[in-house]
């Protein structure tokens, strides 16, 4: 039976952690199969850490060197000084991929608002990326479906604040409420204490649909058919895509915005048939 902290130890166990400095502050980064070459770049999603792709690091990196960034602000990463939202944190994604990569172009996977940070630096860096995968990202100006939310209060026991990580797994993240278990929500906890990047302004913003026309690199789309920001609008989304270079776009069933844990051997599958190595 799969278990969720074996996992994350097995993951760990077999990974590098890499803390690089950079004009920005320290960036954690996570490595499987480095000498496989052939570098994808994996960026999590908001209030996540590398562990949003623990379901996917270690078949991926069958055939890849998988490199797992922690996102400035996030996660073990440092929060870069002004830094507020996923604009600000293109340049220090840059620097970090310069300093691992040189010039090199990329595959980039960005899941929610790691996409939403791609396609910034997408926009910026165009030579960067070789290919870009958005999975669920929000700032196409369709992600403002009302979302049962809810907050902490100081006084909150610790009883209290899991039901909380509870509530909003279930009304953003998964559809599946089993798969909500006593260390998932561990792992949300500790991922949501080390959030320092509060804003998100931009996610419920257009954004990317200026920043699309930029990108000059190939740019697949992977979402959970299921996903709560875009419950009733998934139709919209190649439409919404239709200013760069959109070479696919797979929806995967019974899976909502965490489509990468929700259905894991659907979402490699699905990877893997947009960047064939």
């Amino acid at each position: 039976m799969w278990n969720l902290k074996q996992e994350l130890e097995k993951a760990q166990s077999l990974s590098k952690r890499i803390e690089l400095h950079t004009a920005s502050g320290v960036q954690v980064w996570h490595v499987w199969n480095q000498a496989a070459g052939k570098p994808l770049v994996l960026l999590h999603g908001g209030s996540g850490s590398w562990n949003h792709w623990v379901c996917n690091v270690l078949p991926l990196s069958q055939q890849r060197a998988v490199w797992a960034l922690d996102t400035p602000g996030l996660g073990d990463s440092e929060l870069p000084l002004k830094a507020l939202d996923a604009d600000d944190l293109a340049e220090p994604l840059e620097e970090g991929l310069q300093h691992l990569f040189g010039s090199e172009a990329l595959d980039v996977v960005g899941f929610s608002f790691g996409g939403l940070m791609a396609g910034f630096a997408a926009a910026q860096w165009p030579t960067r990326f070789k290919r870009l995968v958005l999975v669920g990202v929000p700032g196409l100006g369709l992600s403002n479906n009302i979302l049962n939310m809810r907050g902490f209060r100081d006084d909150m026991s610790a009883e209290e604040r899991l039901g909380v990580h509870k509530n909003n797994l279930l009304a953003i993240m998964l559809h599946n409420e089993s798969l909500v278990t006593e260390d998932l929500l561990t792992m949300q906890a500790q991922n949501v204490s080390r959030d320092r990047l509060r804003r998100r302004r931009i996610a419920r913003s257009d954004a990317l649909l200026h920043q699309q026309t930029k990108w000059t690199c190939e740019v697949h789309g992977i979402w959970g058919a299921l996903d709560a920001l875009y419950k009733g609008k998934m139709h919209l989304l190649p439409e919404r895509l239709a200013g760069c270079n959109l070479q696919s776009f797979q929806t995967i069933a019974n899976a909502g915005h965490w489509v990468q844990y929700e259905q894991p051997e659907a979402f490699n599958q699905a990877l893997q048939n947009a960047l064939p190595v």
